[in-house]
This record gives structure tokens, sequence and C-alpha cells, in this order.
């Protein structure tokens, strides 16, 4: 039995199959998946409307199913920062949200290490966030 709120199979299948160092994209439904995703990566699309699911939703549940050793965010070019990273340290205590420029992260996100890719219905914009799994101790 899973001792993990997570209980969507794609996603319990992916991660399964990945280890230290993976990444994990969950991205807002503006994010350019077809094109600046990893396209090895399981991808998953959860974005059913506006709205549904949310990105710090997916955060949450992810969160208790594995150990994250890093966190980038997709900083606006004018060095503001979005509410929502503020949700996202919610989630992540201990964790600095390490800030990086919208075409350096895309540039992340088609990297290999990226093994899954969470498209969400998150209307709101910048709220993307790149995972690194870390060690289970």
């Amino acid at each position: 039995m899973l001792t993990t709120i997570l209980t969507h199979p794609t996603i319990l299948g992916a991660l399964g199959g990945m280890g230290h160092g993976s990444q994990i994209l969950i991205a807002d439904g503006n994010f350019p998946f077809a094109t600046h995703t990893n396209r090895a990566a399981e991808h998953v699309y959860l974005n059913l409307r506006p709205g549904l699911v949310s990105a710090t939703e997916v955060l949450e549940t992810l969160v208790t199913a594995i150990r994250v050793e890093a966190a980038h965010v997709m900083q606006p070019n004018d060095g503001s920062e979005p509410g929502i990273f503020a949700e996202f340290r919610v989630s992540l205590p201990g964790l600095t949200l390490e800030k990086v420029e919208r075409f350096a992260f895309y540039d992340l996100a088609r990297r290999s290490e990226v093994g899954l890719v969470v498209a969400t219905g998150e209307s709101r914009i910048y709220a993307n966030i790149l995972l690194t799994i870390g060690v289970v101790n």
C-alpha cells in the first residue's frame, strides 16, 4: 500500500524510474510544453481547465512522495517576484528558490535530467518550478 497521498499512476511510474538528481517540471498553463521540454520525459497533462489543477496543488502532492534538494523558478524580466513563489516556499521549507531568467529556464526544462513534466491548469504567470530530487535517507 502507498504511504503517500499521491495516487496518479503515471506520475508514480515516472517517479519510480527516477532517482537522485532527476528533475520534475511543474508548469503553468502558458508553458510551451511541445517545444521547451525534454521530449523523452514523461508528460502528464493535468490542465483540465484554467485554475484546475493548480501548480501549488501538484507541488503539495509531490513533496509527500519525494525529497527535494533544489528548486528553480522562472524569474520575470522586470525582477519582480510573483506571489506564487511564497506559496512554493510553504511546500519547500528550508529550501531557497533559485531564480532563473525565462529563456535560461526553458533551457533547463529541455535537459535530459528532466524525467517528468506536469502540465497544470495554473492560470498565474511565472508559476513554473523545476524540482531536483534529493537522496532518500
